[in-house]
């Protein structure tokens, strides 16, 4: 389950961690390149950007919180720093957690993961 999880992080294929998870920003394959495991069945939804929220919220409010409290920079400073900073890490974030949630899929063997 681990290694199927860490190999969806890094966007690649759960089974065998050589073929590409996902085509493209956050578009599923059909299925992998190298093993022809089926991935386009499997519906990820909400659960990515959810779990996206959760990772980014819990990686920058200590920051923020830190930093407001240490330093008090100015308002548009703040702004300045902290928007770029929370857009960012979500856009870098998203596709990997919609990898980990597509490959907790697949190693759970959750609804719909029948081959076609």
């Amino acid at each position: 389950m681990l290694t199927a999880l860490f190999r969806g992080a890094l966007g690649r294929c759960p089974r065998c961690g050589k073929g590409p998870l996902l085509h493209r920003y956050l578009k599923m394959v059909d299925h992998c390149a190298v093993c022809g495991e089926p991935y386009g069945h499997y519906r990820t939804d909400d659960a990515a950007p959810w779990l996206t929220i959760l990772v980014v919220g819990h990686l920058t409010v200590p920051v923020i919180l830190i930093v407001e409290e240490n330093f008090r920079p100015p308002l548009a400073l703040a702004f300045a720093i902290y928007i770029p900073m929370i857009v960012a890490l979500t856009l870098v974030l998203l596709p990997r957690c919609k990898g980990v949630m597509a490959a907790a899929l697949w190693a759970l063997k959750a609804e719909g993961s029948e081959k076609i």
